[in-house]
């Protein structure tokens, strides 16, 4: 019997072992209860109808439709929280950012062998995914077109010569529901905007898939960082996924440092590893931001950053698909200034223009 404040999650997979797996892992949490399963999205659809879920769970590899296809019509005409189960592949990772693009909220990936113990090893991940997916904002899926940027896409062009030296850097950090706002940041961006590094909560096989969706949507190139590469304007640097990512100086310039350290904050790549060097080698050089994302990741980094004379903000909570993060970031006095998504790339251009 649910309490009335359980979260009631419908499990959509075509393997029985996944739906009976994720049924037993989710159902030891008080808080959440295991209302159905289907095994494929049409049985889905008359579930959610039956039991109106507060989160559903979707393998986006399903028979009969698409697991895209039908999370798009979800979106449209039920809009509610999704957390996907994906493998990991390099397909799989093209199609989970696709998913998250159509409005999921997180995702878990489901490993290619031994799917039985391989998903207990991540239970704890599963069930603090799937409850704050239920707090989580979700919005009607608005058709778009194609990329914003193309080759023929007129660009907002900054003052002249208004960033000219490599001397300043924008910091930013993101978790759940990340992936979309780094996107709307980055398109948002002039091709010679001041360096950017970024670390996104993300696994292994997805950074390089990830790195190169932003790159398709921003005038600047977002690149996977490697070990001592050189830090330039008009580029953005994610970590290569599972390592963390350090900004270090050498003489005149910022180089990344690549590193597979132990995890912090159960995060590798971590957004405090990356705000704590960048406090460190840029100092009041920098601007911080912290977006969307469960967790405190991040928080106590932005403040260091922030002691460092850095300018910081952070996302605000209604657009934040999850506002752990920046909330965290927030209450810890790291930042004073909480904006809407489609406001920070512009504010993060003149805190960086600003610098003196």
């Amino acid at each position: 019997m649910s309490s009335p404040s359980s979260c009631k999650v419908l499990i959509v997979d075509d393997s029985a072992v996944v739906r009976q797996m994720l049924t037993e892992i989710l159902s030891r949490d008080p808080g959440i209860e295991v209302v159905g399963s289907a095994a494929d999205p049409l049985l889905a659809r008359d579930k959610i109808k039956r039991l109106n879920p507060d989160v559903m769970t979707l393998d986006v590899e399903m028979p009969r439709m698409d697991g895209l296809a039908f999370l798009e019509n979800v979106m449209r005409l039920r809009p509610m929280p999704v957390v996907m189960i994906s493998s990991l592949t390099e397909r799989g990772a093209d199609t989970t950012l696709q998913a998250l693009a159509l409005g999921a909220v997180d995702f878990v990936s489901k490993p290619k062998l031994d799917v039985a113990s391989g998903l207990q090893a991540y239970a704890d991940e599963i069930i603090a995914k799937v409850k704050a997916a239920a707090k989580a904002r979700v919005r009607p899926l608005a058709r778009t077109g194609a990329p914003r940027v193309g080759l023929d896409t007129a660009l907002p062009s900054p003052p002249a010569l208004r960033f000219r030296t490599t001397d300043r850097l924008i910091a930013i950090g993101a978790s759940a529901g990340g992936t979309e706002a780094l996107r709307v940041v980055l398109e948002q961006m002039p091709a010679d905007a001041p360096a950017i590094v970024l670390t996104q909560h993300i696994p292994a096989g997805f950074s390089r898939a990830f790195a190169e969706r932003l790159d398709r949507h921003s005038a600047m190139a977002v690149r996977e960082a490697s070990d001592g590469e050189a830090i330039l304007p008009g580029h953005a640097y994610l970590p290569p996924g599972g390592q963390h990512m350090r900004v270090i100086r050498d003489g005149a310039r910022w180089r990344c440092r690549i590193d597979d350290g132990p995890a912090v904050n159960r995060h590798k790549p971590a957004v405090d590893v990356l705000f704590r060097s960048v406090a460190q080698s840029a100092g009041g050089n920098a601007v911080g931001a912290i977006l969307t994302g469960m967790g405190d990741d991040g928080a106590r980094g932005l403040l260091e950053m922030a002691q460092a004379g850095a300018p910081t903000l952070v996302q605000d909570e209604a657009t934040s698909v999850v506002w752990g993060m920046p909330g965290a970031a927030m209450r810890l006095g790291a930042a004073k200034e909480a904006l809407p998504l489609e406001r920070i790339a512009q504010r993060l251009l003149d805190l960086a223009a600003a610098i003196a």
